[in-house]
């Protein structure tokens, strides 16, 4: 067996529109496609003993152990694969099921599709997945731990951490849209201007000067110390002097800790010595030079959480420990506890197994055991000087019992210090007496506090509380999105794009937009290129200043990463006309309907797709969208259009010369089309496409017919405002046309347009595209050969594994099969031909370059402009 491709999908894609983190493997079965399971012999016993929790998945025969009749009937290699990868990320830790194996237009190569929680966990399953399918086959060994090993350490790299987690999940469940900003946890909730950024459980309102205050241990505790917040009595050395002197004033029993630590690390506590004391003098000073020296405050470790100034959790915290029996030593309590079905490995469980470090051993040593020490029964061995639970610690729930008294003194800190989300730790015998009655004390304020206590205690209420963080970031009322608009179709979709964006702007919002050639906002060209995949409408939807994104969706980006977005106001579909066919597993118009429609099908259920009524595979989805449809057409009389006027619904047709909205049988016109300047006075039947889908969608969204028609108005077509669609410049004997058409339906709209253009002499510069069809390389020959009286061809930029005369061969078959007598000759550079075609021209000569590398043909053009002007002016 052979990977031949695998795809990261991480959006809305042709394989599901809900669940947008898929694997799509391609993987070419080679000599096992004739080789179904119940072939090989031994591969049910094989896998069975392998994976035997595969018997949970059902599979088509809905039952338990169903997956492993298919085996036993015969299944395909694929379908196997699909299950491993799924099972095999699932004992990771990373639960996932949805999965779906699909044989391609080529014998024996299918895509393999399942979903995935960590990407490269999915990268590593489809991988894996492949070889314990090959060991199956072969009988050799294989093994399943180290690989469930792998992604487990896998995921642990890559994940988010409980908090920030816990954060996203909450957003998500509320419908938030989220970005993870780089690799780390800094993340990104909502769109645009309204997002919202945190990291960890800092949030993008936290005060740098209250993050300052709390990591700076002596600043806290002299301001809680001056607001009357009881703190264990101490101070600050940095060398033995210091030490003794502290020791003088305070006694015995000591804590000592780095100024600047954090986790615990550098800590040593109950030091009841001084000669203890100077070795945690020395531990602490391997973090800090200056040390925090305080009194021990004897109780248990208490955190208690704080957001947007309002108490919301309380947690006791209990270091790792073991509790002797007696018999077993103490690395062998370990292991037991370890055992417990609560534990994980990282972050996977409500706690993490205990392992033997630095602390460990120093902890050990001070009570003279070894890991061979059989403690007695009943005896508690801490194995960690800190609480954390991502050391081994437990926490007990205790929200409901902290005095009303601390509850208020815990909100007075977070304000005293100025966090938004504040841990503030207390030891005491207990929360449920007023700290000045217990003697407790508090001894640090934490930024950036955990979650993971409160939302999995190993004892007690789990508390929810990333949902106060997220109440503080989007309070009722507040948006989170932007309003999107994402187009997609074969012919027209960036000229639609821009003249939307056009209105938009018109309307006083703030627009991004990405097109075929560039990312843009309002008209700043900020990334040149080809932006129509989801890096691009990401790029749009993190910018904090954009208000409105209009997004250019092409079927590369679907089909190579799945959308950008999750969900948009309004999806506009041009038309379905044959292009790229035969890549990428799209061979016919009903395969690229597919791809098409998950732009339509991301659309909100109360939001809008814009279909063009005049298109036959645009409309066969028509009554098969969740969301509101309108129409729009070049022919009022449309039959699809006349059915939406009888059920009242809106379209928007070309009628009498006019772009009108209609809401039923009632008319709404817009503006006349020869007063709108992309359309060329009327002549460019498919410009007044655009303008209609344009208007369409600008219309549902809600803004107003004056303003839609002031911007058609002033949307004037040039090199700048729209490069490559229909750039006409002026000679003083002919005209050059440059336009972006490159299949056979934009050619046929080329075709129409130039019936109504006056002209003694058609000249055409014309490609092949080397990765379409034979027919379709065939037919714009043909078309081209209608339309013009002399054709040059010149070779595409990109070949796509084609050689330039094979491509010629079929343009010079086409044209002949129209009219043997049109003359032709192939000059393989563009700019070559440009200025060919430009010292062929004679008086009324119209040339029409259709490139594909529009920046080129222009600036030669324009340079030719120039020059003209230029020797006009010397002549005079």
């Amino acid at each position: 067996m052979k990977i031949e491709k695998i795809q990261v999908l991480r959006g809305p894609n042709i394989w599901s529109i809900t669940r947008k983190k898929l694997i799509q493997m391609r993987l070419d079965l080679e000599e096992t496609e004739h080789f179904p399971t119940n072939k090989i012999d031994g591969f049910r016993e094989r896998i069975e003993k392998l994976l035997p929790s595969l018997i949970s998945h059902r599979c088509s025969e809905g039952c338990e152990g169903g997956f492993f009749k298919r085996v036993e009937m015969g299944t395909w290699m694929g379908h196997v694969i699909e299950h491993i990868a799924l099972e095999i990320q699932t004992l990771a830790g990373m639960d996932v099921g949805f999965g779906r194996t699909r044989e391609t237009k080529t014998p024996g190569v299918y895509n393999v599709v399942f979903n995935y929680i960590e990407e490269r966990a999915g990268i590593y399953a489809a991988e894996e997945s492949v070889k314990i399918a090959e060991c199956l086959i072969d009988g050799s060994e294989y093994d399943i731990n180290d690989c469930i090993q792998n992604l487990k350490e896998i995921r642990e790299r890559e994940r988010l951490g409980p908090s920030t987690g816990s954060i996203v999940e909450e957003a998500a469940s509320r419908r938030i849209p989220w970005i993870r900003l780089g690799k780390n946890s800094l993340v990104q909730l909502g769109y645009g201007i309204n997002q919202q950024r945190f990291q960890a459980t800092i949030t993008g309102n936290t005060s740098s000067i209250a993050v300052d205050i709390a990591c700076n241990k002596e600043l806290t505790k002299k301001m809680l110390e001056d607001a009357a917040i009881p703190v264990p009595s101490g101070d600050l050395v940095v060398d033995e002097d210091g030490l003794q002197s502290v020791i003088r004033k305070i006694g015995y029993p000591l804590v000592l800790k780095p100024l600047d630590g954090n986790h615990g690390k550098g800590a040593s506590i109950n030091v009841k010595d001084y000669e203890t004391a100077l070795i945690g003098l020395e531990y602490a000073q391997k973090y800090s030079r200056k040390v925090i020296v305080e009194k021990y405050i004897t109780g248990f470790d208490f955190r208690v959480l704080v957001i947007n100034h309002r108490m919301v959790a309380a947690a006791r915290r209990v270091p790792a420990h073991v509790v002797g029996d007696g018999e077993l030593n103490l690395q062998q309590l370990i292991d037991k506890e370890n055992l417990d079905p609560r534990r994980g490995y990282g972050h996977e469980n409500v706690l993490t197994e205990i392992d033997v470090d630095k602390d460990t051993n120093e902890l050990l040593d001070k009570l003279n055991y070894t890991l061979e020490t059989i403690p007695q029964k009943g005896e508690i061995v801490y194995l960690k000087s800190t609480a954390n639970l991502s050391t081994g610690g437990t926490s007990i729930d205790v929200t409901d019992m902290i005095h009303p008294e601390n509850v208020q003194m815990a909100e007075r800190i977070s304000r005293i210090i100025g966090l938004d989300v504040c841990g503030i730790d207390i030891m005491a015998e207990n929360l449920t007496q007023p700290l000045k009655e217990s003697g407790g004390a508090i001894l640090e304020v934490n930024a950036a506090p955990g979650f993971r206590m409160h939302l999995a205690p190993s004892e007690g209420l789990p508390r929810n509380v990333a949902a106060p963080v997220v109440d503080m970031l989007y309070p009722p009322g507040k948006e989170f999105r932007i309003p999107i608009i994402a187009l997609t179709g074969t012919n027209g979709k960036t000229t639609t794009t821009r003249l939307l964006a056009h209105i938009v702007k018109n309307n006083g919002k703030r627009v991004g937009f990405t097109t075929s050639d560039g990312i843009y906002i309002q008209n700043t060209l900020l990334q040149k290129g080809d932006t129509t995949g989801p890096m691009s409408a990401e790029f749009i939807l993190k910018d904090p200043t954009v208000e409105f994104a209009v997004l250019e969706t092409a079927r590369g980006g679907i089909l190579r990463s799945g959308l950008g977005f999750g969900t948009c106001d309004i999806g506009v579909l041009t038309n379905i006309k044959e292009d790229h066919l035969g890549i990428s597993d799209i061979h016919n118009l009903k395969d690229l309907t597919r791809v098409k429609r998950v732009v339509l099908d991301s659309v909100k259920k109360d939001g809008w797709c814009i279909l063009n009524a005049d298109d036959e595979y645009s409309m066969r989805l028509a009554d098969d969208l969740r969301s509101k449809v309108a129409l729009f057409s070049l022919d009022e009389n449309n039959p699809h259009i006349k059915k939406f006027a009888k059920e009242g619904r809106i379209t928007c047709v070309y009628e009498e010369g006019f772009v009108t909205i209609k809401k039923g049988e009632w008319k709404i016109r817009i503006e006349r089309v020869k007063n709108i300047p992309i359309t060329m006075e009327g002549k460019a039947k498919f410009m007044i496409a655009n303008v209609l889908a344009a208007s369409l969608a600008a219309y549902v969204y809600g803004f107003e017919i004056p303003n839609i028609a002031l911007a058609l108005n002033t949307f004037i077509p040039s090199a700048q405002l729209t490069p490559g669609r229909l750039n006409i410049f002026k000679f003083k004997n002919f005209k050059v046309m440059i336009d972006f058409a490159h299949n056979p339906a934009s050619y046929e709209a080329i075709e129409d347009y130039l019936k109504n253009v006056e002209s003694n002499k058609k000249i055409g510069i014309i490609s092949g595209v080397g990765d379409r069809r034979d027919g379709d390389i065939r037919e714009c020959g043909m078309i081209a050969a209608r339309m013009f009286d002399h054709i040059i061809i010149r070779n595409e930029k990109h070949l796509r594994g084609r050689a330039e005369d094979e491509i010629n061969g079929l343009i010079i078959e086409g044209i002949q099969s129209v009219d043997k007598a049109v003359s032709y000759e192939c000059i393989p550079k563009e700019i070559d031909a440009l200025k060919h075609a430009m010292s062929l021209a004679e008086e009324g000569t119209f040339i029409t370059a259709l490139s594909d590398v529009i920046n080129n043909a222009i600036e030669l053009v324009q340079e030719y402009q120039a020059r003209e002007i230029q020797d006009e002016g010397n002549v005079y």
